[in-house]
């Protein structure tokens, strides 16, 4: 049978930590939790469970910390957990039962996490697989009996388990301060966080949010090289910021680009719907809230799809 370690990184979390880690004690052989600097009484909630709590200086970085804390596990695989999670009596079965059966050949075992589209939140759909539970110590292992080569990819077992998200509220304030930060300080965005950059915007921004995102999102819009996928999102979240600036022949440049490339979007297509009911022409307006559900797709919020263009359409 594996041993687990889970490992946590936490601050001000004294109204979530002891349910999340009531429901962890389980399935841990050990408990690591890294404190970034609370002033509430997490710390000792945490000392209650285990006593490998320790301080980590905060340094701006997630990741910082979460190497941080996975750098003190000792067991065969850590499970990273959050507080604002819960795994119910029946998921921590199928989760007691995995660790008995669990092949030491896999690398990453993803689960199921739910609750997703509460506050706001930048994922598309309520429950989906996510990398949860990951091999401390990942050999390197030759394969094949001729043309040998070193096994790059890791392996992943999609397990049945649901994570129970419970957020006390959205992330995107802070989220998006943090993006600033990055930007100002003239840090490379990979594709990665310039994608989740976007979906923070479109979901949680608000127009000094977009108005402080306009010189980086006007100079990535220029980039060579991008995906049809990026430039939906891109040129959308510059549609928008145009508008917010009233600035119409910017908003123009981007639509039409977007329409030339074959990349209109949903919400896009709901920009220009809302720009023209703004100007008086309802006709023109529910024409592209058709085109949002019937001849584009949704890159940013899976809502406009459907249900945003759908309430205009009657």
């Amino acid at each position: 049978m594996i041993t687990i370690s889970v490992c946590m990184i936490v601050k001000n979390e004294a109204d979530k930590l002891d349910t999340c880690l009531k429901s962890l004690v389980p399935i841990a052989d050990e408990i690591i939790v890294v404190d970034t600097g609370s002033t509430d009484s997490t710390k000792e909630i945490a000392r209650g469970y285990t006593d490998k709590v320790s301080d980590f200086v905060w340094t701006g970085s997630f990741s910082d910390a979460r190497n941080h804390a996975f750098s003190l596990a000792s067991c065969d695989y850590i499970y990273s957990a959050d507080a604002d999670e819960e795994i119910d009596k029946d998921n921590i079965d199928k989760f007691v039962a995995l660790k008995q059966v669990l092949d030491n050949d896999i690398d990453i075992v993803q689960m199921y996490y739910c609750n997703q589209l509460q506050n706001n939140t930048i994922y598309s759909f309520d429950r989906e697989l996510r990398p949860k539970l990951y091999k401390r110590l990942r050999p390197f292992i030759w394969e094949e009996t001729i043309h040998e080569a070193v096994r790059l990819q890791p392996r992943v077992y999609d397990s049945d388990i649901d994570i129970i998200h419970r957020p006390g509220e959205g992330h995107g304030a802070r989220d998006l301060a943090a993006f600033e930060r990055l930007i100002d300080s003239g840090e490379i965005l990979s594709d990665r966080l310039i994608e989740i950059y976007c979906k923070e915007l479109f979901i949680a921004g608000d127009k000094e949010n977009y108005l402080h995102a306009k010189a980086f999102v006007t100079e990535l819009a220029d980039r060579e090289g991008l995906t049809d996928e990026q430039v939906a999102r891109v040129f959308t979240i510059g549609a928008r910021i145009c508008r917010m600036d009233n600035d119409i022949p910017g908003f123009i440049k981007y639509v039409t680009r977007a329409a030339a490339g074959n990349v209109m979007s949903s919400e896009l297509c709901c920009e220009l719907g809302d720009y023209f009911r703004e100007v008086g022409n309802d006709n023109e307006a529910k024409l592209w809230y058709y085109n949002a559900i019937h001849e584009a797709e949704a890159h940013l919020d899976v809502r406009y799809q459907e249900e945003i263009p759908g309430k205009f359409l009657g």
